[in-house]
């Protein structure tokens, strides 16, 4: 793969998050129904929408503007935190973005640092908390690391997805600490946390966007 990625790439990336989460949505609700409220796959999937609404609503190539209107379109989404909180993701890769048309592993990774600082605004909680931080945090610090050791842009975000799917799976073993799962307390122990775990996906979909396989 080339050593930078620009628009194409992104939107190849965003498609192909947004399936994963489609392809999971009830597995996704089924999760949330045991320590929450039973919808989070229905929001996630209506902040997906809103994703695949930007990007056709979306005049010329410009990222900066282009995750702004999906940062938007996310946080307009009704369904507990589930729009604030990737809405605010989305927002911060606007931020990072910055006005750059190529991005490279660098960049990458800078780019989703800042969307993990915005996302950092908006909740307290950190890995070991059973939310979507326990994937995320490992995933922007799997990127930070595979710049450092300048991978290419695919191996970063192959790691990246690793990452965060460990993250999300070790999220079973963990009490909840915020949100409505919370007030479950021990009884949230053995069941993954939903949000950790669309993050999971939304990673592997980026991954398997731009795995060096499928552009060799």
């Amino acid at each position: 793969m080339a050593g930078s990625i620009g628009y194409e790439e992104i939107i190849r990336m965003l498609g192909a998050a947004v399936e994963e989460i489609r392809a999971n949505h009830i597995q996704l609700s089924k999760l949330d129904s045991t320590i929450g409220d039973g919808d989070h796959g229905t929001a996630i999937s209506h902040a997906m929408d809103a994703v695949e609404k930007a990007i056709q609503d979306a005049e010329g190539t410009d990222l900066k503007s282009l995750f702004t209107a999906i940062g938007w379109g996310v946080m307009s989404v009704h369904g507990g935190a589930t729009g604030p909180l990737f809405g605010s993701l989305f927002m911060g890769l606007r931020d990072g973005v910055r006005d750059k048309s190529q991005l490279d592993c660098a960049a990458l990774a800078a780019m989703f640092e800042c969307g993990l600082a915005n996302v950092s605004k908006q909740t307290r909680a950190q890995v070991g908390d059973k939310t979507i931080m326990d994937a995320l945090i490992p995933a922007v610090q799997a990127l930070k690391e595979a710049s450092g050791a300048e991978k290419t842009i695919s191996t970063a975000l192959e790691d990246a997805a690793e990452a965060a799917e460990k993250g999300a799976i070790s999220t079973k073993d963990l009490v909840a600490r915020f949100g409505r799962a919370k007030n479950y307390g021990d009884r949230t122990i053995g069941h993954q946390d939903p949000g950790a775990t669309s993050i999971s996906l939304i990673f592997r979909g980026f991954s398997e966007a731009l795995s060096s396989n499928k552009n060799e």
